[in-house]
């Protein structure tokens, strides 16, 4: 049984930086790739990172230079480093596995930044 939990979500203005986190449980996360997502309200969801299990990451144009994906697999977590934010990284964050071709969502983590 999969799970995937986040936290570290909240409110910074523009130009701040927050840290989302990703626990998995229930897979073996050192072989899985995670990606991290985000959904603003009335936009599709977007890739946003990811990385895979050898460390290897690619990351969306609007958040290149900006946002650090990274994980620890001692602790079975996903990081996502996002520093320079503005106000269009408003969204909710959700992390992402594709195992045995299955999607696994986490339960989403809102990040607002101010104007």
């Amino acid at each position: 049984q999969v799970q995937l939990v986040e936290s570290g979500g909240g409110l910074v203005q523009t130009g701040g930086s927050l840290r989302l986190s990703c626990a998995a449980s229930g897979t073996i996360f050192s072989i899985n790739t995670m990606n991290w997502y985000r959904q603003a309200p009335g936009k599709q969801r977007e890739l946003v990172a990811t990385i895979n299990s050898v460390g290897s990451t690619n990351y969306a144009d609007s958040v290149k230079g900006r946002f650090t994906i990274s994980r620890d697999n001692a602790k079975n977590t996903v990081y996502l480093q996002m520093n320079s934010l503005k106000p269009e990284d408003t969204a909710v964050y959700y992390c992402h596995s594709l195992i045995r071709y299955y999607n696994y969502w986490g339960q989403g983590t809102q990040v607002t930044v101010s104007s």
